[in-house]
């Protein structure tokens, strides 16, 4: 009985925590499945971030680069040799050059070298880190100013134009893109036909040369241009680099970078606008010379017209240029053709008076004028500059005064009076170049030799001296 008892109780037991121990296994196996899965996982996204440095290096690379365990304000090395800092300048345009302001203005880009061992960090793969400008306010940065600027400016559309490149070796590039506009110092002896030397001068403020040496990069390879550079006024004929040294009285030395630069000035806009409209001033002027002299409206008009044009000329010419206290080649010639066109009103006037003081001598001698000095002829050339011949006019004035005798006249002596008229007019015709050559002065004929002959003579020379 009791043993029946005993086996019933065990067979009871067995059925009721078998069970309960499979789940409870079950479970158990399931947990340890999961915990495995998710260590798989979060070594897979630990690796992920292993292998993707660029998430971790904005946050980090103050200390990666041990900004803050560094004193930035001093520069590389102090205390010891000074710090070298090369320079090398792609020059991108000449955007103008200003001979009233006696300056230029260029856009280049500029780019520094040298080496803060401050800067060093570990690298396996030896590549460098390149930052923006925010980073160039937290180190150390070499001081360069332009030396005789007016004005600058670093570009900073869309973002400030400033790349700063680390390497892991602490070798840093800066570049820059800057526009400068600068001092030119010209000389305008020779313009337009003048050449002009420019130079733009870089140099450390604040530290002299015990402190940071400047140099050109790579020597003469250091300053680069653009292929296709032109200007509308200038050729550019020649790009060079040089260096010097510059002494202040209170600091010391300094090293000077200088960008230097060539300009010859193109000649055609100036002979267009300045040179051939003087040169035709100066033959229109001669025209005066194959005028009666008795034209006096006509020689004196010509004679002030082409004065007053020149005199436009050369003030619009002087407007466009700075006031310097010297001659330019413009102003030699300029001058020299007014010189000419106020020689040819001169010209006329010694010969109205020569002429006016011979007919005074003809008219004591014969006691009347001759036909060539007739008052009427003279005072109507005076007034519409034209030749009269004095039958004509006084048989127009008696014909005028009695009309009713004219028509009757002509009625009856129409073919004879019209043959006489027609005769009249045709010796009239054949005469009138003898007789505008006899009745020219001396003066005037050998002026139409001379003044093309001299002026002529001056051109050789002007252009052979400037050109």
């Amino acid at each position: 009985m009791i043993l029946a008892f005993q086996l019933v109780s065990f067979t009871y037991i067995w059925i009721t925590l078998i069970p309960n121990v499979c789940a409870a296994s079950h479970i158990k196996m399931t947990h340890q499945r999961c915990s495995s899965s998710m260590k798989q996982t979060c070594k897979q996204e630990t690796r992920m971030k292993k292998d993707d440095s660029t998430k971790v290096r904005p946050q980090k690379y103050e200390q990666l680069l041990h900004i803050e365990d560094n004193d930035f304000a001093m520069r590389p090395g102090f205390g010891g040799s000074p710090v070298p800092v090369g320079i090398d300048v792609h020059v991108e345009s000449i955007d103008s050059i200003s001979e009233t302001n006696m300056d230029f203005t260029m856009t280049f880009y500029l780019r520094h070298y040298w080496k803060d061992e401050r800067l060093s960090f570990p690298s396996t793969a030896n590549k460098s880190m390149t930052f923006d400008h925010r980073l160039i306010r937290k180190i150390w940065v070499p001081d360069i100013f332009f030396v005789h600027s007016k004005r600058s400016f670093i570009h900073d559309t869309t973002m400030e134009n400033i790349m700063l490149r680390v390497h892991p070796d602490g070798n840093v590039l800066l570049s820059l893109r800057i526009t400068v506009s600068a001092m030119c110092f010209m000389d305008f002896s020779r313009f337009p036909l003048d050449t002009q030397n420019c130079s733009l001068e870089l140099e450390s403020y604040a530290y002299n040369e015990d402190d940071l040496m400047l140099y050109w990069k790579h020597g003469n390879k250091s300053l680069n241009t653009e292929e296709h550079m032109s200007l509308s006024q200038f050729f550019i004929e020649d790009f060079s680099a040089s260096s010097g040294l510059a002494f202040y009285s209170s600091t010391g030395w300094y090293n000077r970078l200088f960008i230097n630069f060539v300009l010859r000035r193109h000649i055609f806009f100036f002979v267009l606008q300045t040179y051939f409209p003087a040169i035709l001033m100066v033959m229109l002027s001669w025209v005066s010379f194959w005028i009666d002299r008795r034209a006096v409206p006509a020689r004196v008009s010509l004679g002030i017209t082409t004065v007053l044009t020149m005199s436009t000329i050369i003030t619009a010419m002087s407007t466009s240029m700075p006031q310097v206290s010297y001659l330019k080649a413009v102003d030699v010639y300029l001058w020299v053709s007014s010189f000419f066109v106020f020689l040819s009103v001169i010209e006329y006037a010694a010969v109205n008076y020569l002429t006016t003081v011979e007919e005074r001598k003809q008219f004591k001698k014969t006691g009347k004028i001759s036909r060539m000095y007739n008052i009427d002829a003279v005072q109507a050339m005076a007034f519409d500059g034209c030749y009269h011949d004095s039958e004509i006019d006084m048989d127009q004035t008696s014909l005028s005064l009695n009309s009713e005798d004219f028509m009757r006249r002509k009625s009856i002596h129409s073919p004879s009076t019209d043959s006489s008229r027609i005769k009249r007019r045709k010796s009239l015709g054949g005469h009138v170049g003898r007789i505008i050559l006899e009745n020219n002065h001396v003066i005037d004929t050998y002026s139409r030799i001379l003044f093309p002959i001299v002026y002529i003579l001056f051109n050789l020379f002007y252009w052979g001296v400037y050109v």
